[in-house]
């Protein structure tokens, strides 16, 4: 799995971060991507972390 943050979308909420830290993180003003490959243990977590994102920024592949 894959996931990307569109920058356009992003708010800078934080949700993402606060879901799964180990994938997200906050920069200057919107949330990046740690690593767009996303180890098993943490998909669950990013699937989450994008059902939740209040303006639908993460996309997963």
């Amino acid at each position: 799995m894959k996931v990307r943050i569109d920058e356009e979308l992003c708010t800078g909420c934080g949700l993402c971060v606060d879901t799964c830290p180990e994938i997200f993180e906050m920069g200057e003003t919107t949330a990046q991507v740690k690593s767009s490959n996303v180890p098993v243990e943490f998909q669950e977590k990013v699937k989450e972390a994008a059902e939740n994102c209040p303006v639908e920024a993460i996309i997963i592949e």
